[in-house]
């Protein structure tokens, strides 16, 4: 098992990523190169540099990855924000994982505080 696997902030991630792509498959076509691109690459980003993080050898460094995938949260934020405002995402759905993102992004920070 990889250290990254046991990571409660990596398994957030992923939960987070795996229902923003339930999100994504109801946006419209249109939008597929675009916001639907953008938003999956967000999502991903999260727990990839978790999981990237945890591989290297010092706490610098790792802290430096979760930095990133904080930046990545927020931009999935920005972008669900985005969707709502042009009509894809309804208000109730937006709100959902906005305070999931807070959830996460408050819990990497944590982890990152213990790692000093």
């Amino acid at each position: 098992m990889f250290r990254f696997e046991d990571l409660d902030i990596w398994k957030l991630a992923i939960e987070y990523a795996d229902e923003l792509y339930d999100l994504i498959q109801k946006l419209p076509t249109a939008e597929r190169y675009n916001l639907t691109d953008q938003l999956r690459r967000a999502a991903l980003s999260i727990s990839n540099n978790i999981a990237e993080g945890s591989g290297v050898s010092t706490i610098k460094s790792f802290s430096s990855f979760l930095d990133i995938s904080i930046s990545s949260a927020l931009e999935a934020v920005n972008l669900l924000h985005f969707a709502s405002r042009r009509g894809f995402v309804p208000e109730d759905e937006r709100s959902k994982f906005y305070t999931k993102a807070e959830t996460l992004i408050k819990k990497i920070r944590a982890f990152k505080n213990s790692l000093k």
